[in-house]
């Protein structure tokens, strides 16, 4: 089994700044992709950043300038560096990534289960 913990979220002012950070835990052989997600009320989920294991990473035109995504291959962790934050960017962000558990398998696409960030004065 493995699992993937978000932590971070909460009420900032618009143009402030918050860290998320989400770990993977369980028995893991190797991650590839990891990333961040978010979901607004009403709307579809939609990507926000992602990043490679050799750390090639891919933004939301959204957020490019304003967000950093960063990983820990040791720690098996990724963070989502948030700055300039908007109203808009108030939404539940979920952490993804592709795990594998044993060297000859494929790679689970696996959720965290959100943590909420509002921006609002």
């Amino acid at each position: 089994q493995v699992q993937l913990v978000e932590s971070g979220g909460g009420l900032v002012q618009p143009g402030g700044s918050l860290r998320l950070s989400c770990a993977a835990s369980g028995s893991i052989f190797s991650i590839s992709h990891m990333g961040w997600y978010r979901q607004a009320p009403g709307k579809q989920r939609e990507l926000v950043a992602t990043i490679t294991s050799d750390g090639s990473t891919n933004y939301a035109d959204s957020v490019k300038g304003r967000f950093t995504i960063s990983r820990d291959n040791v720690n098996n962790t990724v963070y989502l560096q948030m700055n300039s934050l908007k109203p808009e960017d108030t939404a539940a962000y979920y952490c993804n990534a592709g795990i594998r558990t044993m060297p000859k398998r494929g790679p689970l696409d696996t959720w965290g289960q959100g943590t909420q960030v509002t921006v609002s004065s």
